[in-house]
């Protein structure tokens, strides 16, 4: 597993700015975002799976999936299922990815009382390594906060950590 940390700087009070650099060739990295069989492996924190993952890889189609907690030592989390959908927006394979990013329910439909975010990947060529920004645009001050004290930091850090492990084993 890579060395290199999730850091993340909060720009204008609503854009959430994560980066971190992973030990595998752009075009690699950029396939376990587009690929079900490959987002399966590591989408979502320690313990939990992605029992439903249907992708429409295009600008306009949608991505849809849902998490499950599996991890009987996270107590109240345990068999809680998290719908989500994004609906890409732009895609320039293999530098740049983006999406709207929603809560939903099992039939898609956006949960309106959470907020979406803006999602811009960029992917950075290193040489043999990959830096992956992620700019999560939300809708205010107040949205950043909220998905911030849902402890979306912690379970991004622990999504890519997965990731990181997934593409050190493929390279």
């Amino acid at each position: 597993m890579s060395n290199n940390a999730t850091v993340s700087r909060v720009e204008n009070d609503r854009v959430l700015v994560l980066e971190r650099e992973f030990n595998a060739p752009r075009e690699l990295l950029f396939r376990m975002f587009k690929e079900p069989e490959h987002l399966k492996r590591w989408w979502g924190p320690k313990g939990w799976v992605l029992p439903v993952c249907n992708i429409d890889f295009r600008p306009g189609g949608v991505w849809h999936y849902c998490m499950k907690c599996v991890d009987e030592s996270q107590g109240e989390f345990y068999g809680m299922e998290s719908w989500g959908k994004g609906v890409y927006k732009e895609i320039a394979e293999p530098e740049m990815l983006a999406y709207t990013d929603y809560f939903s329910d099992a039939e898609g439909n956006s949960n309106p009382e959470l907020p979406a975010t803006e999602i811009v990947l960029e992917f950075i060529d290193l040489g043999g390594k990959t830096k992956l920004v992620n700019r999560a645009e939300y809708v205010s001050e107040e949205a950043l906060k909220t998905v911030l004290d849902m402890g979306m930091l912690h379970g991004i850090t622990e999504t890519w950590d997965r990731l990181s492990e997934i593409v050190e084993s493929l390279r």
